[in-house]
């Protein structure tokens, strides 16, 4: 029976398998959803011409479904046949399909009667608190058995945010009974599923999503945005302070006494960046431009942003334009460009930005498009701390 081409009864247990892999055996035992059983399995079933070339493999095939079928074991699959006459075998009763009729027959047949059960108890007890986790329920059923040990502690997660939604408070503050806070930390997605089925409307923010919106989302305190920048006035230092980095919020509210804010992108190119009067050096922000927005005293100044030379470059200077409409770059162009030539080097794949930049100058659009269209050389990229200190100072003694 090794070359066997017709399905066989452990075909028909794979199949009964992947229902239960795939969370239909236990999902159609909720209620109100769309009933399973009874189930017809797919058979490749032998022919008339089987009977002709291969009759005594067509009668050991037929004598194995029998055997484990629900005729003779009393559950299991039951066996709908057809007649066949064959003009030298006679009249032959062939499979002609393969019925389950219950849940519980496939349950015993693929040995998981134990886990069905096990389901029912919990999704009673989870449903007569919490009706809404129905749907959760119907999606995931294997992840909330695979959970059982885990869900006295959900379950006292669950009430803490209905009793107390948005709480305003850091994650470690959280005096939930019996759990730690490292377990929510660890769990945050599956938390989150669930805080989403139970929670109202009103205590959930849409706008965040994913792990790393777990606190925003359900209304937790998260670390502070910080800015980093350096008092370049030895005047203007904060007791003496000159590299600092704040919360976002506490930036917009320092109102220095600044005409000119240089933006950068390289750590290094912040930390050396020479005194300048009356200014400041912001750095190391990359995507994080927004912290930016709406800061009145840094809107008044005038913004100076130094990015690489490439198209990621112009991109990130589109983008701060949106918060800062009148930044101005500097050591962009093609004469710095041109000006290290042996400095040159390949963007990669991954960072480059080939779409259309709407908040470019006329030379910053034209360098950008040079750059994109690949006109000089391929992915070609001047990275801002290849560019030689004394072009920066040349650059700052014009300004």
């Amino acid at each position: 029976m090794n070359d066997c081409p017709w399905t066989r009864p452990k075909d028909l247990l794979a199949q009964l398998r992947r229902q239960w892999d795939s969370g239909r055996l236990l999902a159609e035992r909720l209620a109100g959803q769309e009933p399973l059983f009874p189930l017809k399995l797919r058979v490749k079933k032998a022919t008339s011409r089987d009977l002709t070339e291969r009759f005594d493999a067509v009668r050991d095939w037929v004598g194995e479904l029998i055997e484990h079928s629900r005729d003779r074991r009393g559950h299991g699959y039951a066996i709908e046949w057809r007649t066949v006459n064959h003009r030298t075998r006679g009249r032959n009763e062939l499979p002609k399909a393969v019925i389950v009729p219950s849940a519980d027959d496939a349950l015993r047949l693929i040995g998981k009667t134990g886990h069905a059960r096990q389901f029912d108890r919990l999704a009673a007890e989870l449903l007569a608190e919490f009706p809404t986790l129905d749907d959760w329920l119907a999606r995931r059923p294997l992840e909330a058995l695979k959970r059982a040990e885990d869900w006295p502690r959900l379950l006292a997660i669950l009430r803490y945010f209905r009793n107390h939604p948005r709480p305003g408070v850091y994650l470690r503050q959280l005096d939930i009974p019996g759990v730690d806070t490292k377990f929510i930390h660890a769990r945050r997605r599956l938390v989150g599923e669930l805080l989403d089925a139970v929670l109202p409307f009103e205590a959930v923010d849409p706008s965040a999503t994913g792990v790393r919106g777990f606190n925003r989302r359900y209304g937790l305190a998260s670390r502070p945005v910080l800015v980093r920048f350096r008092i370049l006035d030895p005047e203007l230092r904060l007791r003496g302070l000159s590299d600092l980095s704040v919360p976002a919020e506490e930036f917009a509210r320092l109102n220095l006494p600044v005409e000119t804010v240089f933006i950068t992108e390289n750590e290094i190119n912040g930390l050396a960046f020479p005194d300048h009067r009356r200014a400041i050096v912001v750095f190391g922000l990359g995507y994080g431009l927004e912290r930016l927005a709406g800061i009145d005293w840094l809107a008044r100044a005038d913004c100076w942003y130094w990015g690489d030379i490439d198209t990621h470059g112009f991109a990130i200077l589109n983008r701060l334009r949106h918060h800062l409409p009148k930044a101005r770059s500097f050591l962009m162009d093609r004469a710095t460009l041109d000006a290290h030539r042996e400095l040159w080097g390949k963007e990669p794949v991954d960072r480059r930005f080939l779409g259309q930049l709407s908040r470019l100058d006329q030379h910053e659009q034209a360098l950008y498009q040079v750059l994109r269209d690949d006109v000089l050389s391929p992915r070609l990229r001047l990275e801002q701390e290849h560019i030689r200190f004394a072009w920066l100072e040349r650059f700052l003694a014009r300004l």
